[in-house]
């Protein structure tokens, strides 16, 4: 999308807190990290990770900025983990949009970039994620000793 600028991002599964995607994407790559809401849309389990798609529902997640300097590098790595090639591309796990989310700690609306569900993968999903909170549902997978 041109005209976008340097939009942060909000990420709402194995790039959150505790997750293994963190620590390898993120890491040094980001400003700041803030607990945020995207309304329109639901989460559903996919294999090992979720899938946004629109829907009537909210998804928690955190807005990600990046450090200065960073945009480009993280914008790459993103990319690449969200298996998204370019818009419309057939091959597209994802789709990155710009779009509304809200900040939890002032309720402030910011444009932010979203992996959506491409339509190549959308009916692979697996069952809706309670709440729209992946990191709920990873913590409520039974360990075993």
């Amino acid at each position: 999308m041109t005209g976008t600028g340097e939009l942060p991002f909000f990420v709402y599964g194995t790039l959150r807190p505790g997750q293994d995607n963190r620590a390898l994407h993120l890491r040094g790559r980001t400003a700041t990290e803030e607990p945020a809401r995207l309304s329109g849309a639901l989460l559903y389990e996919g294999p090992g990770y979720p899938y946004l798609a629109r829907g009537a529902g909210d998804v928690l997640g955190e807005l990600v900025t990046a450090a200065p300097g960073s945009y480009d590098a993280l914008l790459s790595v993103l990319d690449r983990l969200e298996g998204y090639a370019g818009p419309g591309h057939p091959l597209n796990l994802y789709e990155r949009e710009a779009c509304e989310v809200r900040r939890l700690r002032d309720g402030a609306r910011v444009r932010a970039w979203v992996y959506v569900a491409a339509p190549a993968v959308r009916s692979g999903f697996g069952p809706p994620v309670a709440g729209g909170d992946w990191l709920s549902r990873v913590r409520a997978v039974p360990r075993t000793p």
